[in-house]
């Protein structure tokens, strides 16, 4: 066991055995002792600061606990929803009905259709338009823009569409349609938020593509079924259907300049 020399001054000096040591691991590598002293005592300080981390501070790990517990809640809360949602009618679903349905819809809707696809049975364009009153009451009516085209456009030659450009438009119309029906009154609440859904992004593609203020939105949805495929080689004008063709009423917006 090697013991601690102290010089005259009263400092500490290396024991007598780390001092051989170092003397030869000196004369074998050639290096001054000096620079081995160093590099020794720089690999103790390293060894001692990895065995000891600083720890955190006490405001920072209760911020850091206030985090997960908020994110480890809304998680639980949000399972709970969906489950609520999906679940057969029950006292708790029937009761919070309201607030199932405004978390859930329309961003986590749920449906079966991926174990039973239900192949659209038609073609919908949909088009827009806005129109502004001037405070002497004139109205002025831009033209229609197809909203549908610009998603074909962007999902056209894209070997990644997003999934934005395929089926929100379309399943927001669908939603709207199978809440409302051939009326444009929402009877619920329900219906009322699949309304401002599809009015939202009505909003946000026409104030993408407009450079005016506008107030008021109209939809126009024209509907052409498709023809099944048995009927597709037979003479085209004999299976063509008729297209239904839908005006929605004016939907007060907030007002938008671009």
């Amino acid at each position: 066991m090697s013991t601690t020399d102290y010089n005259r001054a009263g400092n500490a000096v290396a024991p007598v055995n780390e001092e051989r040591q170092v003397k030869k691991e000196g004369q074998a590598s050639g290096l001054p002792l000096t620079a081995l002293q160093e590099g020794t005592s720089q690999k103790a300080t390293e060894g001692e600061s990895m065995r000891s981390p600083t720890p955190m501070s006490r405001p920072a790990g209760l911020v850091v606990a206030c985090a997960v517990a908020v994110c480890i809640t809304a998680a639980i809360v949000h399972v709970c929803m969906v489950f609520l949602s999906v679940a057969p009618p029950n006292i708790v679903s029937q009761r919070y009905e309201g607030q199932i349905n405004t978390w859930v819809y329309p961003y986590f809707e749920q449906n079966w259709r991926l174990f039973a696809p239900d192949p659209e049975g038609a073609r919908r364009q949909i088009l827009a338009r806005t129109a502004t009153t001037s405070r002497d009451g004139d109205r002025q009516v831009s033209g229609w823009v197809d909203l549908s085209a610009i998603d074909a456009d962007a999902v056209r030659h894209n070997p990644f569409p997003s999934h934005i450009s395929q089926n929100m438009l379309r399943r927001a119309w669908s939603s709207y349609l199978d809440s409302h029906g051939t009326s444009d009154r929402s009877n619920s609440e329900r219906a009322e938020i699949l309304r401002k859904y599809l009015l939202n992004i009505a909003t946000q593609r026409l104030a993408a593509h407009s450079h005016r203020a506008f107030d008021v939105v109209q939809l126009h949805v024209i509907t052409t079924p498709i023809a099944s495929p048995a009927l597709r080689g037979a003479d085209k004008r004999a299976v063509r259907s008729p297209s239904d063709s839908r005006y929605l009423p004016w939907w007060q917006v907030t007002s938008h300049d671009n």
